[in-house]
């Protein structure tokens, strides 16, 4: 198994290198318009991430990453 640190600092590389900026731009706008309004103990990390595959998953179909 990986260890989630691991898997922490391949995900940031992906995000950095190879999502395309309206993609991440989308992600932030959406994720950031959610988590404003609530207590950071408060926030349902499963729902965020769920949020935030949706949107890549919608952007980036028939589409080829670099």
């Amino acid at each position: 198994m990986i260890p989630i640190e691991v898997e922490n600092r391949i995900a940031k590389y992906f995000f950095h290198t190879y999502l395309p900026d309206d993609v991440m731009s989308k992600i932030e706008d959406k994720l950031l318009s959610t988590c404003k309004w609530v207590k950071e103990e408060d926030l349902d990390y499963d729902e965020l991430a769920r949020m935030a595959i949706e949107i890549m998953d919608r952007q980036l179909e028939n589409k080829r990453l670099r």
